[in-house]
This record gives structure tokens, C-alpha cells and sequence, in this order.
């Protein structure tokens, strides 16, 4: 056993397993296929604790550790993208900064109905200009009295279309310092006057999970919503994306482990040649491969949990631990369809899905290569 596990942490997996199993994958196909986000499947898993794993019971959350949330966002993954996104989105980007920059006053109002699931919540910092660069960001708040005035637009929203959203957490120019973009966070009710959303349909990936653009026309927001103080928000939201990256970490992992069960599954059953195909060595060795990059990925992703959990330093263990695990998921996810041959190209076969939601991965919450950069820096290797 990891010697990061306890045995309230095994329990709490079997309990999401269970919930997973039963509830995700009888459906999780027809949601894919048909694009549709599911707010009933979403409330459930709220009904099972999934929704403000992390956050104090003051706030209404669960009060468990980062350890747990990231299995939970495991165990989802284990059978659908989707599900595991809408979770570790609102748990990570969405409630998580309210909690960690908030002032008491923020997390009593906003918090309780958020760890529900009767309300998604979103971190709106993608914008056509911002991406890597955060700084690219031209959606800007004004002030006006006792008021934010924000206009612009955000894209690739997690959380941020449905009938369920609440809001979001946004990235917003708040003035020029030296000659420099000052930023700034702020929340932004749903309800707000100019707050508007589109679905964003299409998508290769996670097509179950709700994702689209967010536009802020006029948009006035009492300054009290400000998170943290005026010009602290690329710090708040770089330390998010700290905690972000372990879940998308556990995307990887999670679904990584269902692709291997798969080929396993299959590897058991298929004949050539008048034997199981895992009988020989190419195929078996392919297996070993998978096992042995799974078991690497684990050890690391709970390593960095562990870390956070006991007020360590986490940086740069969390971007080690995204970018491996995500690179794990793209390569276990490409042999099980190895394995599979024919059959793993079809939309009837899990795996096809499998293969397609594992390419977000090295893209959100920090590109491999923005990874790569992050650990460098910490070597002391770049300016």
C-alpha cells in the first residue's frame, strides 16, 4: 500500500467506485455521443459528497484532504472524462480560490451552496489572447463607486453554460502599473446584469462536460467581490493552477488505469492463433509497460498531494506530476487501442472514447511544454 494511503482513503475509493460503476458508465456513451451535459448525474454526485471535498464544514464542505478529492477525480476518470472534469473543475479552479483568497465574508456566501452540486462554479482566465500567457488577458473592470464594471469574454469555460452554473471566478485588467497590466480576480455572479454564456458544442473531448464562453457586456460587480487584493491576480491564479494540476494529474492517472483494465480485459478474451493474444510476449510486454507507468504516475501524484496536505512547498511536484501523468494516460491510452486492433476504433468500443479525452490533458492546466518551462525554472536553468 502507498504509504500515503490511509484506510479512510481506500474506503472513500471503493465508495466513488461503486458510484462510478453504477451510476457514470451505464450512460457515460449516450452522453458522449449525444453531447449532452447531464445536471441530474451532476447533482448526484454532489448527493455523494463530491462537490467541496476539501473545503471545512464551516463552509458546508467535507473536510477531507487533497488525497481524497484526488481520488475521487481518479475513480471518475477510471470511467468517464467528462465526469471527473465537471468535479475537478469546480473542486480545483472553481471553489478552491474562493477558499484560499477569500475573505470569511466571501466563503460564507459563496461556498455553502457551491459544495451541493446543485450549482457548478467556473475560473474564467482562457481568452482568445490568454493562454499560456496569462497576461495576454483584455477583459478588463473599471471602477465605478462602490462597483467593477467588466467587459470582455472568456473561452473553453469549464462549468460555465449550464443550467447549473453559478458563476465564475475571472481574470480581469484592473489598471497599469509601471508600465504593466495590473490583474486582478474577481467573482462574478451568473445573475449579474451583462453576464451572458454560450455552449461551446463540437469538441473532441469530454463532449458530457459542460464547456463554453462567458461574455461581460457593462457587467457591474460590487468591489466587495474582488479576490484578494487589487492586482494579486495572476498570483492567485498561477497557485491555482498549483492545485489544478493535480487534479488534471488524476484525470491522467484515472483514466490511464481504465485503458490498461480494458486491454487487460480484452488482451484475456481475444484468440489468434489459437491463444489469448496476452499469451505473447509483444503483447505482454505492452501490459508490463502500461503497469509499470501507472504504478511510477501514482507514487508521484500522491507524493505532491501529500506535500500540499502537510503545508509543503507543492509547485513543482504538481507540474512533475501533471506532466507525467497526462503523458502516461496519452501512451496507455494509444497501446490499449493497439491491443484492441480494429475493434479499438469504433465509437461502440470504450476505449475509442478513452483515446480521444486523453488528448485535453497535455493541454489544460498548463501545456506539456509550459510544464516543462515550470520545472526548468525551479532547476534555476532559465530567467
Amino acid at each position: 500500500m502507498f504509504p500515503y494511503i490511509k484506510t479512510q482513503h481506500e474506503e472513500f475509493r471503493q465508495k466513488v467506485r461503486r458510484f462510478a460503476e453504477e451510476k457514470i458508465t451505464p450512460v457515460a456513451k449516450l452522453l458522449d455521443e449525444t453531447n449532452t451535459f447531464s445536471p441530474e448525474l451532476t447533482r448526484e454526485m454532489g448527493k455523494l459528497g463530491l462537490f467541496g471535498i476539501a473545503i471545512p464544514q464551516k463552509y458546508g464542505g467535507k473536510n477531507m484532504d487533497t488525497l481524497s478529492y484526488i481520488i475521487a477525480v481518479e475513480e471518475l476518470a477510471r470511467v468517464d472524462g467528462s465526469q471527473a472534469a465537471t468535479v475537478a473543475s469546480h473542486n480545483s479552479l472553481g471553489i478552491g480560490p474562493i477558499y484560499e483568497f477569500g475573505t470569511d465574508d466571501q466563503r460564507k456566501k459563496f461556498l455553502p451552496s457551491l459544495c451541493t452540486g446543485d450549482k457548478i462554479w467556473a475560473f474564467g482566465l482562457t481568452e482568445e489572447t490568454a493562454g499560456s500567457d496569462a497576461r495576454g488577458t483584455q477583459t478588463n473592470a473599471v471602477p465605478e463607486g462602490d462597483n467593477w464594471v467588466i467587459n470582455g469574454s472568456k473561452i473553453f469555460i469549464t462549468n460555465s453554460a449550464s443550467e447549473l452554473s453559478g458563476g465564475a471566478t475571472i481574470q480581469a485588467v484592473t489598471g497599469i502599473k509601471d508600465g504593466k497590466k495590473e490583474l486582478s480576480a474577481i467573482i462574478v455572479d451568473r445573475n449579474t446584469k451583462g453576464y451572458s454564456s454560450e455552449k461551446i458544442a463540437n469538441k473532441m473531448m469530454w463532449r458530457a462536460a459542460d464547456t463554453g464562453k462567458l461574455f461581460f457586456k457593462n457587467c457591474k460587480v460590487p468591489k466587495e467581490n474582488m479576490l484578494g487584493e487589487q492586482g494579486e491576480g495572476a498570483h492567485i491564479m498561477l497557485k491555482t493552477l498549483d492545485s489544478g494540476r493535480l487534479s488534471i494529474a488524476a484525470m491522467g492517472l484515472g483514466l490511464a488505469q481504465g485503458a490498461f483494465e480494458m486491454a487487460l480485459k480484452y488482451s484475456k478474451k481475444r484468440e489468434q492463433f489459437g491463444r489469448p493474444i496476452y499469451k505473447f510476449q509483444s503483447i505482454a510486454f505492452k501490459l508490463a509497460d502500461m503497469d509499470l507507468k501507472i504504478e511510477l504516475a501514482r507514487n508521484m501524484l500522491y507524493k505532491a498531494c501529500w506535500l500540499k496536505d502537510n503545508k509543503q512547498p507543492f509547485s513543482r511536484e504538481a507540474a512533475m506530476a501533471k506532466l507525467y501523468c497526462s503523458e502516461v494516460a496519452k501512451e496507455v491510452a494509444d497501446e490499449s487501442v493497439q491491443i484492441h486492433g480494429a475493434y479499438g476504433l469504433f465509437k461502440d468500443n470504450d476505449i475509442e472514447r478513452f483515446y480521444r479525452d486523453q488528448r485535453i490533458l497535455q493541454i489544460g492546466e498548463g501545456t506539456s511544454e509550459i510544464l516543462r518551462l515550470v520545472i526548468s525554472r525551479q532547476l534555476g536553468l532559465r530567467d
